[in-house]
């Protein structure tokens, strides 16, 4: 019995502060998906973890994938403020279902970027740089 109570203790404790480490998480990262939930993009303002940046997720994937190897998945495009876009070999995700559902046709902006989903895709931009996301392809320039 006694050992059936710390167990559970032990258990409720790593639960709350996993909901502790979430809450921080969505709370330090703006963040939102697209309207189709196949994309996550996440703002990451801080020097101490390599920001500023602009990271977006694919469920589905990059398609096509590019040629480097990989030994995860291509699954993100990284962007930053002043430089060219690039895919990311991910074992990690961005995506957070409690992140808000950025509707067609509107804007959101972090920082230097700018992002707007259509139902084509998603578009995002800082200066003359962007990227483009959906199921069927993806770019960067």
């Amino acid at each position: 019995m006694c050992r059936q109570l710390i167990l559970t203790a032990l258990v409720l404790v790593i639960a709350a502060s996993a909901v502790t480490v979430a809450d921080a998480r969505v709370a330090s990262f703006p963040s939102f998906r697209t309207p189709s939930k196949n994309i996550a993009c996440a703002y990451v303002a801080q020097r101490s973890l390599g920001g500023p940046f602009l990271r977006c997720d694919l469920l589905s994937g990059l398609r096509p994938e590019p040629t480097r190897r990989c030994e995860f998945d291509w699954g993100a495009v990284v962007m930053r403020p002043k430089t060219k876009a690039h895919a990311s070999c991910i074992s990690d995700t961005v995506y957070d279902k409690r992140a808000p559902i950025l509707a067609y046709g509107r804007t959101w902006s972090r920082g230097a970027f700018r992002c707007q989903p259509a139902r084509n895709g998603l578009t995002c931009r800082s200066g003359s740089h962007g990227l483009f996301l959906s199921r069927q392809s993806w770019r960067v320039w």
